[in-house]
């Protein structure tokens, strides 16, 4: 698996950990670097951009973890 698959494995984790119910689109590949990801819940939707680079280091950075479960429990408090 390489290390954008795993970033989006575990972004994934972080999603399911905060809200299961949430459902969770992200781009095949990234576009100018980025990944816009849908979070979708009923009949709302938010979405974030991601770099491929925050995406990459995620399941190895306890940083940018933090960050990215932030923003996350954020959007998700917005749906």
């Amino acid at each position: 698996m390489d290390e954008i698959e795993e970033g989006k494995r575990k972004f994934l984790e972080v999603v399911k950990e905060i809200d299961a119910t949430v459902h969770v689109v992200i781009p095949v590949s990234p576009s100018n670097s980025q990944f816009l990801i849908s979070l979708t819940k009923g009949a709302n939707r938010k979405f974030m951009t991601l770099s491929e680079d925050d995406v990459m280091d995620l399941p190895s950075d306890a940083g940018m973890l933090a960050k990215v479960t932030k923003m996350v429990k954020e959007t998700v408090a917005a749906l």
